[in-house]
């Protein structure tokens, strides 16, 4: 905890600063070297005697004296800065001895040298205060020990842990490559709503907002523009995906967060094994892409993306596991399997749908991947077209790896007569309870009618990150939702 007099010495030192008339928030900054160049660039630099600029936070402070040592931090790296008397003034370094801590930002002007000890260093020759810090940072040797306060305070959490700034960096490489990915491949980046008068393309409770201006409650957007990237094929374009927020209003746990970022692209006159053959080439590229390797050790297995990925048949799998048949079950069956196996269940809205579900993700926790989960049943899937060969299942995919689901693709339904029949069944799951069953979409059923080409959809979510880097899906979000302390 930070001592309040602590703060009030700063406070004291701020308002001192004011006498004097320096600005203790200035708004322009000089700098035009980083530290990283520097201390890379450091004998030839040394030797020419050109001034060098730089700006930073002063993560150390020892007084000796005439002299001062400093460490001054960038977002490339940290240097030693040696404040002389000498050098800079008495005036001015009798101000800098009395009035500036630790976590202040300065900006600093000098040349480069060697300590006695052979640290590479920069003689101070004029100095700026940019900022004054007033609460003082956590100790350098701990920095924030409280999990909770980690995520509540993220951004010292960084500042202290370089890797957990790693963390970021590589997620922002991660997005960046499938970016890459979608466009080296053809497909056009759009934008589609994140508020809806219908949340649809997923099996999710949505968060509900009222938009004033029009005076009535809207949802936000539970998939990645599902519908909408769909109507974009009726409108002729054949290869589009989207990147961004999606919000979910549901649970929390090591795999699940409300808000989240999430890819999904759409492929005109391809079907579920093109999209397979795609997402494997995909998550192959951004792994390479971001961690530099296909071999992870994700929870307690070792996954290879480079190997032959596995195909799984949903009926067989979990027949074999459970001793049930999805496809010749019924709810009051499938709940006692549930009890029997011990598995947590919501019984609220409780269906044949859902049971099945629920029975499907105590099986996968033993599959390590990587595969595919193919052949699951209609009632699972309401957007998905059905199987050729078995119209009780439809072409739909799952990448399963490390006991979880990381994307989902399918044969999009493009039939309009067979998606008002489902999304007609779905509305009844709702109105029977069912508060993460799909809403009828009258304008989309209304858009297939004008006619949609066949067309393979796929979706990942940022879980996949959060498994490449073998983490809790909030310890890879830079900052989590958290409920506010109690003051």
């Amino acid at each position: 905890m930070i001592k309040i007099n602590e703060r009030e010495d700063r406070l004291k030192k701020l308002a001192a600063l004011k006498e004097l008339g320096i600005n203790p928030y200035p708004a322009k900054a000089e700098k035009t070297d980083s530290v990283d160049k520097v201390l890379a660039d450091f004998e030839s630099l040394q030797k020419d005697g050109k001034e060098l600029k730089l700006a930073g936070r002063l993560r150390s402070l020892r007084a000796h004296g005439n002299l001062t040592f400093a460490h001054l931090e960038d977002g490339s790296g940290k240097i030693q800065l040696a404040f002389s008397k000498k050098a800079i003034g008495a005036e001015s370094y009798k101000t800098f001895s009395k009035y500036i801590d630790i976590g202040d930002f300065a900006q600093v002007s000098g040349t480069a040298f060697l300590t006695h000890n052979g640290e590479k260093s920069l003689m101070v020759k004029n100095w700026k205060l940019l900022t004054k810090a007033l609460r003082p940072l956590p100790d350098k040797w701990h920095g924030i020990e409280d999990e909770e306060d980690k995520l509540r305070k993220r951004y010292l959490d960084i500042l202290f842990n370089p890797e957990v700034k790693e963390i970021f960096i590589k997620r922002a490489k991660f997005w960046q490559a499938m970016r890459d990915f979608m466009i080296n491949r053809g497909f056009l980046e759009v934008e589609t709503p994140v508020l809806e008068n219908t949340a649809g393309g997923a099996d999710a409770r949505p968060f509900i907002t009222h938009h004033n201006a029009l005076d009535m409650d809207v949802y936000l957007r539970i998939s990645m523009g599902e519908l909408w990237q769909k109507r974009l094929m009726v409108a002729g374009f054949e290869k589009t995906f989207e990147i961004g927020r999606q919000f979910r209003n549901e649970g929390i746990s090591p795999e699940h967060s409300q808000d989240y970022t999430q890819m999904e692209f759409y492929w005109a006159y391809a079907d579920y094994e093109m999209g397979m053959k795609l997402a494997k080439e995909m998550y192959r590229y951004v792994a390479q892409e971001t961690f530099n390797t296909l071999k992870f050790k994700i929870r307690n297995f070792e996954v290879d993306l480079a190997k032959d990925w596995e195909v799984y048949d949903f009926q067989k799998l979990v027949k074999k596991m459970t001793g049930v048949d999805p496809l010749k079950t019924t709810a009051a069956e499938i709940e006692k399997k549930l009890n029997e196996l011990k598995i947590k269940y919501d019984k609220k809205g409780f269906n044949l749908a859902r049971g099945i579900d629920n029975l499907w993700k105590y099986c996968r926790k033993s599959i390590g991947g990587p595969g595919f989960l193919i052949n699951v049943p209609v009632i699972m899937e309401p957007l998905a077209k059905r199987s050729a060969n078995n119209p009780e299942v439809v072409e739909r995919f799952q990448v399963i790896i490390a006991g979880s689901e990381v994307g989902k693709g399918y044969s999009e339904l493009n039939d309009p007569e067979d998606q008002a029949e489902r999304f007609v069944k779905q509305q009844e799951l709702r109105e029977a309870g069912d508060e993460e069953a799909q809403m009828y979409d009258q304008d989309f059923v209304e858009a297939l009618e004008y006619g949609m080409p066949p067309t393979c959809g796929f979706g990942v979510s940022e879980r996949l990150f959060s498994f490449l880097m073998n983490k809790p899906a909030r310890e890879c979000q830079i900052f989590p939702l958290m409920k506010p302390r109690n003051k």
